[in-house]
């Protein structure tokens, strides 16, 4: 059975800025390994949005940036929305039913499902 993982970037006086934050090497290595080890993620909306950028081949990135990309791209993503009408690769739109469909990723896969998105993680915590 699959467990669910929340987890979140903040400065340590609680900003939360993803598009601001720029990691250090090691805690961008950090990440690469721990989407690598994920069976796959549940996203809001919103941050799904913001995570569509690694759908794309960017000619500025680096080495690092690839492998982040690569790896994201390789799991499996559910996307919970009412609003988008589709989703990229790889990805399910999860319209309704989600305490089903969590309920099924749990019991259908081994590992962790990372939860992406504060919104969604207090919608999900309540439903398990």
């Amino acid at each position: 059975m699959a467990k669910l993982a929340f987890g979140m970037n903040q400065s340590l006086d609680g900003y939360v800025d993803h598009l601001e934050m720029r990691p250090s090497p090691a805690l961008f290595r950090h990440f690469i390994e721990q989407v690598r080890d994920l069976t796959g993620s549940v996203y809001g909306r919103r941050m799904y949005e913001v995570m569509r950028i690694w759908d794309e081949d960017l000619p500025e990135w680096g080495a690092e940036q690839r492998d982040f990309a690569a790896a994201w791209r390789r799991q499996p993503k559910w996307v919970v929305s009412r609003s988008l009408k589709s989703v990229g690769p790889n990805a399910t739109l999860v319209e309704d039913d989600l305490e089903a469909v969590i309920r099924g990723l749990k019991a259908q896969f081994v590992g962790e499902i990372g939860v992406s998105g504060p919104d969604l993680a207090i919608t999900v915590a309540f439903l398990i």
